[in-house]
């Protein structure tokens, strides 16, 4: 019987010691395990979820802050690599997501590993962050702060200064006048002298020669005056919904006849519909905040105004963000024209674009870098006439062009016909 007690204590301590040995391990094991990267999961989700996910606001699909606090980790695994097949196999709490989001299928992401889902789930869980302080203004409208004299009260006491200054010189001068008078001292007077304006009226030379400089000079600024009528060059008027072709031609690369996609087959570019904005705007109702790196903030134009006029397309739209549907309720949306040739000049866009081939930044600027758009280039008939005396006509490709433009090459004795050489001077090709 000893023995026995014997063995049985020393399997015990076998046991205890075993499951020591595992709990040491299983965490010297999560020591070692590298930590989720936050910043990675922001770029995984911004790739991956965000058409369908925010983080604090419901979209297609709920929003994703915590998310990792309310479902088991590595049900979340399964759940996001292949959720229809999780559904399908019955998982109760599977299906229960599905039908509270409206059986709203959600894509499948078997090529995400487990690190990069842990690296989503640290994105999400990072605490929400809070709205900055407004920081009160001391100064008046001015703008200065802390407590400091504004440069109005600094100028009005310089403004009394040299005023009082004035009034002590001219009572010095007065005082030493009466004094000179008491004294018996005769104050030398000055000789008068012919005024300047008579002397120049007597000088013929002079009259003849400041006449026809001031006819010239008139003749010059009336000429250039009446040159710039109908010239909107620099135009930028405010537009009712503020649009950043800096954020969407620049910064996400949008290829401008995807908004103004008759531009390829019309006369005119268009303007885009408002629903080609919420093909993107469907999942996009607010912009980054200064602290991401995919953010397009200035310090001219806050994440606060961005996302105010966003808000300004959805009402525009009749577009509930909490629904995520349309209420039927739309507004019009005037916008103000801002490149407009006069009615007796005609220009066609499709043949300048798809025909010639030529890029929108020829005649709009570099519109990639403009936040508001203006008229970049004068668009009178001289700039015209240059660019097509410049600008060689495309036949690569273009068999309509390839009969007259080799005729027209021997003709000049050159490889290339530009427009002009084409016809593109003549009246009847714009004015008809």
């Amino acid at each position: 019987m000893i023995q026995v007690k014997r063995q049985n204590s020393f399997s015990r301590i076998l046991t205890l010691a075993a499951v020591v040995l595992l709990t040491l391990s299983s965490s010297l094991f999560a020591q070692d395990a590298p930590a989720a990267d936050a910043k990675a999961g922001e770029a995984l989700f911004k790739a991956n979820c965000a058409a369908c996910h925010k983080l604090y606001k419901p979209m297609t699909g709920p929003l994703l802050h915590q998310v990792s606090e309310k479902y088991d980790r590595e049900w979340l695994y399964k759940w996001i690599k292949n959720s229809q097949g999780l559904i399908k196999s019955g998982d109760p709490l599977a299906v229960k997501v599905y039908e509270e989001n409206g059986n709203k299928v959600m894509n499948s992401f078997p090529a995400l590993s487990n690190a990069d889902i842990d690296n989503i789930l640290a994105y999400t869980d990072t605490p929400k962050p809070e709205a900055p302080a407004v920081t009160a203004v001391v100064g008046g409208a001015d703008g200065n702060q802390g407590g400091g004299v504004s440069n109005n009260l600094i100028l009005a006491i310089l403004g009394f200064v040299l005023l009082l200054l004035v009034a002590v010189l001219f009572l010095v001068n007065n005082t030493l006048n009466k004094f000179a008078s008491a004294q018996g001292i005769e104050m030398p007077v000055a000789e008068k002298r012919k005024p300047i304006w008579k002397a120049f009226v007597e000088n013929q030379f002079l009259v003849l020669v400041s006449v026809i400089f001031l006819l010239l000079g008139s003749a010059y600024f009336a000429y250039g005056w009446m040159s710039q009528v109908g010239v909107d060059q620099g135009y930028m008027p405010v537009q009712p919904i503020h649009y950043s072709h800096r954020i969407h031609a620049g910064e996400n690369a949008i290829e401008c006849k995807y908004c103004h996609s008759s531009a390829r087959v019309s006369k005119h570019s268009g303007i885009p519909s408002l629903n080609v904005c919420m093909n993107c705007h469907k999942s996009i109702a607010e912009v980054a905040g200064p602290e991401s790196e995919f953010s397009s903030v200035t310090e001219d134009y806050s994440k606060e105004f961005y996302d105010k006029e966003i808000q300004k397309l959805y009402k525009a739209v009749g577009w509930d963000e909490a629904t995520q549907s349309y209420t039927g309720k739309t507004q019009a949306v005037e916008w103000v024209r801002i490149h407009n040739l006069p009615d007796f000049a005609y220009f066609n866009h499709s043949q300048h674009v798809s025909v010639a081939g030529i890029e929108c930044q020829k005649c709009h600027g570099p519109v990639e870098e403009m936040e508001i758009m203006y008229q970049h280039a004068p668009l009178t008939m001289g700039w015209c006439i240059n660019c097509h005396r410049e600008t060689n006509v495309k036949i690569e490709g273009n068999a309509y062009y390839e009969e007259i433009h080799e005729q027209l090459a021997k003709k000049y004795g050159v490889e290339k016909v530009t427009a002009a050489q084409m016809g593109g001077l003549e009246c009847g090709k714009c004015h008809y």
